[in-house]
């Protein structure tokens, strides 16, 4: 065979390959990247009406009414003398009671005697770290009491156990915040708010940055303040919680009459990987 024949065919099996190629591919399945979402779980409509609210959220604590301090939840669909709806707004009053109804029901704090009466509610959409849900953001606006006796929270905590628990907004008596993350030892950010008493915004961005561990960044009127690790929280649902407890770490005694912690624009949303 010549070498012009050889080259000849050669050729020709080069542009057959190419055929056959280019139609294997167009034959193929075009595979494209899976587009990460961002969802809104809970926002300011929560608040706009009760139905709105209980829609949401329910009334006290996930186990009950009873916790750390001297403060017991009282609310309820049909008792709203605690926890109040009104413009949007969340209006949580602790009342100090004439006498004490008896000692707190909580696990550990059954030596603590009840003296108030106060509201609490969480989130019925859990928090819940992993691979299909790697990040969260949590935010409100809050205006806080800062009496001594007086202990107002925004915070997660594990639904199935306990660490993990990261604490969003705390004050303790006085006009410093605690945000706090927990996994068997404490970090604490410590920040002193001017005007608590007027609202201000609270936040975390919660990120997995590994099997494990969840990366916490903690802002106040949308500066960032701290980072911290919460270990061992990927995989572990939490509830998200608005209280106020009274007495306890806030110091004693607490104030008399009623103290109002007021709520707005709460909210929970969520990235989706897949």
């Amino acid at each position: 065979m010549s070498k012009h024949l050889t080259f000849k065919a050669m050729l020709l099996l080069t542009c057959l390959s190419a055929i056959w190629l280019s139609c294997k591919k167009d034959r193929e399945p075009v595979v494209t990247e899976r587009v990460k979402a961002w969802e809104t779980l809970v926002d300011g409509n929560s608040f706009a009406s009760y139905g709105n609210f209980e829609a949401k959220w329910n009334y006290n604590y996930p186990w009950g009414t009873d916790h750390n301090g001297s403060a017991r939840m009282a609310g309820s669909s049909t008792n709203h003398s605690q926890i109040a709806l009104s413009s949007g707004e969340i209006t949580i009053t602790a009342t100090r009671l004439a006498s004490s109804p008896g000692n707190s029901t909580a696990n550990g704090f059954t030596n603590v005697a009840i003296w108030y009466n106060s509201g609490a509610c969480h989130a019925k959409q859990q928090v819940l770290i992993n691979d299909q849900f790697p990040s969260y953001t949590i935010s409100g606006d809050f205006a806080v009491p800062t009496a001594r006796g007086t202990w107002p929270a925004f915070w997660i905590t594990g639904v199935n156990s306990w660490p993990p628990e990261s604490d969003i907004m705390e004050f303790k008596g006085n006009s410093t915040n605690w945000q706090n993350t927990y996994d068997g030892a404490w970090e604490n950010k410590l920040t002193n708010v001017s005007n608590a008493g007027s609202y201000h915004n609270y936040k975390c961005w919660y990120n997995k940055i590994s099997a494990t561990d969840v990366e916490c960044h903690y802002y106040i009127d949308n500066n960032w303040v701290a980072r911290h690790v919460l270990s061992n929280a990927v995989n572990k649902p939490m509830w998200l919680i608005i209280n106020m407890q009274m007495e306890g770490d806030s110091g004693s005694p607490g104030p008399t009459g009623n103290t109002l912690y007021r709520i707005k624009n709460v909210y929970m949303g969520r990235e989706r990987a897949f």
